[in-house]
Order: structure tokens, then sequence, then C-alpha cells
């Protein structure tokens, strides 16, 4: 199926987008691309796929998470053992909901706030449901 538009990438507002985007390179294991990165605006390398950009929003506030239309977005991100990708993702820096939803996903915030999933992949568990 062709759709109207590629996917390019995914900005992210951050008040310290240097700080947020060394802890999605850790996350998802891409580098920061220094060829386009600036002050205001970090990318991570994409490898020529989508990628993930961090953009400077000094006065930008984190989502109050699990409050109803608190959340704009969030980016699920697939693993294959939850408990190995909790403790790995709580040692690069981010924190645990209280709020668990589900049993096949875990929710933690990034260090400026931001929910992400960690999603059991398919071989080892069945479907997400977005955060709720």
């Amino acid at each position: 199926m062709s759709g109207i538009a590629r996917l390019q990438l995914t900005a992210i507002d951050s008040p310290d987008p240097r700080a947020l985007a060394q802890f999605y390179a850790t996350l998802v294991g891409l580098p920061i691309d220094e060829s386009a990165t600036d002050d205001d605006w970090i990318e991570l390398d994409g490898g020529g796929g989508p990628t993930l950009a961090f953009q400077l929003a000094p006065a930008r506030r984190a989502p109050a998470w699990p409050e109803e239309g608190a959340l704009q977005f969030h980016l699920d991100v697939e693993v294959d053992d939850l408990d190995a990708g909790e403790a790995a993702v709580l040692a690069a820096g981010a924190t645990k909901t209280a709020h668990q939803p589900g049993t096949t996903f875990r929710v933690f915030l990034d260090p400026d706030g931001n929910p992400f999933c960690l999603v059991l992949s398919a071989d080892g568990a069945g479907d997400h449901r977005a955060p709720s």
C-alpha cells in the first residue's frame, strides 16, 4: 500500500535535547547524527530510515500521564524480555510508572517525563494496547 507520505522522523520537544537524545540513543541503539545537530536540534542516525529528533523547547512541561487527556503520544519500543528491558531502561535513566495497565508491556517515563512503553516482542507475547 502506498501512502501520501513517508515517515521521516518523530521530533520530541525538550528543555535539554542533548540529554534526551543521549537517553534515546541508548534506548534504541542509534547514534547521534552530529552532522544533523546544532544547539537547538539533535537527530539520531536512523541509517536512512525513520529516526528520532529532539528540539529545544525550554518551557515544555511533561504530560501528567495517566491523567485523561494529558498524553499526546507515546513511543512503543520492543524488547525480547520485559524484566531485562526494565533493568536496562532504569539504569539508563527512565522511571517506571506506578500505573501499569497491561501484562505484555510496561510503561516508563523518559528523563523529561514523557511516557514510553517497553512492549514484549511478538515472539514472546501477545498484544499491546495504548496506555489508558
